[in-house]
């Protein structure tokens, strides 16, 4: 005789749901899933910490152009032909991610770290714009 597993319906988590899909709309991300990601600005750097666990180095690119720092990868479906999934809830597919920043940064001095499945890129601002304009 099989086995039927029930579960307690949480209208709390499909509300979640529904929000994030919302925003997801709404945004000039591209669509498929979105990793959770943290920003923050100290005074000399902004830092992006994105959880991307189930990826390597090689499905991750970086892009910093005109002060906006955009994420990109892409995290395989497992393909199971012999499986009857029941829930699927981790994102799977491409994604991408962009981030106006609010300050001139160094471009060439971007610097990233991959460890543990948590991505961290640290973006450097710009020094101070010094330009002597002789008077002629």
């Amino acid at each position: 005789m099989p086995v039927v597993a029930f579960s307690k319906w949480d209208p709390l988590h499909d509300l979640i749901a529904l929000h994030e899909r919302l925003n997801r709309l709404g945004s000039a991300d591209a669509p498929g899933w979105s990793p959770a990601v943290d920003v923050y600005e100290t005074a000399d750097r902004f830092v992006v910490s994105a959880e991307l666990p189930g990826l390597s180095r090689d499905d991750i690119s970086i892009d910093v152009q005109q002060n906006t720092l955009t994420l990109r990868g892409v995290r395989p479906h497992s393909e199971r032909p012999d499986a009857r999934f029941h829930r699927v809830e981790r994102g799977h597919g491409a994604f991408a991610r962009a981030f106006a920043l609010s300050a001139e940064v160094d471009a060439g001095a971007v610097s990233a770290e991959f460890r543990d499945g948590v991505l961290t890129v640290i973006v450097p601002k710009a020094g101070p714009q010094q330009r002597r304009v002789e008077v002629m």
